[in-house]
């Protein structure tokens, strides 16, 4: 194991949920920044980001595997910017971002999966999910009422709808794991009042004023009870194979580390490689050598 895969195990291993049965929300604080200060965390995260470029070229080069990153969390938990700085290394051909937002009519005529099936990443390249189909679990849960939009025949909508879209989930993930599709979750784990300063600074803010709606200061009002949906579903979709990891994100510096550490961890269990080239490339290599040394000498 290189240090580099040994630190990043080191940093985002504490906030790494395997199998997340015993998983509980307050076991996480979010202002943990692990005994680092701001300028060790930045030295760092520059380290972490060259090693993601490096690997990243692998994995795009050997074009085997594919990486799929989701990120949830509450408004201004910091999600944009978490994708922004760990992601800046990266080569954009190599990597695919998708925010999804409200469902469409047309997203709404299909199944809660769909619309992120279109999206899922090719063979050697990043994909990113800025919210997806963990919605359903999230804000569908905790509004029952968009649950009706769905069209859902009255007879699968049950007391047990909601452990069932977690099986479903589970499943999913399992699927993709067996076809070469790696998945990393992340939940930023952001403090109400921690939102709320963020939410102030957007409103005093005129270069921020667009982020924000007064829809951002009436979920808050659901905030218990995202909290429980959250800690419930991340205790029955944290799996071995696609885990969840629950960041600290009242401090960014430090949340953009963690990500940063388990991403780094993620594509080292890949075992990426550039591919090696056969007998017939080789002779076609000393080829084109030998032409172009032939064609300098004239």
């Amino acid at each position: 194991m290189g240090k580099l895969t040994k630190q990043a195990r080191e940093f985002a291993g504490p906030f790494r949920v395997g199998n997340g049965k015993e998983f509980r929300l307050k076991s996480v604080k979010p202002d943990e920044t692990g005994n680092l200060t701001k300028e060790t965390a930045a030295a760092e995260l520059e380290r972490g980001i060259e090693r993601l470029r490096k690997e990243q070229e692998k994995l795009y080069a050997q074009d085997r595997w594919a990486l799929l990153l989701i990120f949830q969390a509450m408004d201004a938990a910091g999600k944009d910017s978490a994708i922004k700085h760990v992601m800046s290394g990266i080569n954009p051909q190599g990597c695919q971002v998708f925010s999804f937002k409200s469902p469409s009519a047309e997203e709404l005529d299909h199944d809660f999966l769909w619309r992120t099936n279109r999206c899922l990443p090719e063979r050697g390249r990043i994909g990113i999910f800025n919210r997806s189909y963990y919605e359903e679990m999230l804000v569908v849960r905790v509004h029952r009422e968009l649950l009706e939009r769905e069209k859902l025949p009255p007879r699968l909508v049950t007391e047990h709808v909601w452990k069932e879209r977690f099986e479903d989930v589970n499943a999913f993930e399992r699927y993709l794991t067996r076809n070469g599709v790696a998945v990393r979750k992340f939940f930023l784990h952001v403090s109400k009042d921690e939102q709320k300063k963020r939410f102030l600074e957007r409103i005093d803010n005129p270069d921020k004023n667009w982020k924000f709606t007064m829809d951002d200061v009436r979920e808050r009002d659901h905030w218990d009870d995202y909290m429980a949906a959250y800690e419930d579903m991340i205790r029955h979709t944290s799996t071995d194979h696609a885990p969840w990891y629950v960041v600290p994100a009242d401090n960014k510096w430090f949340t953009r580390l963690v990500v940063s550490a388990a991403i780094i961890d993620a594509l080292s269990e890949l075992d990426l490689a550039y591919p090696k080239v056969d007998r017939e490339k080789e002779e076609e290599l000393a080829r084109a050598r030998f032409l172009l040394e032939r064609n300098h000498e004239k």
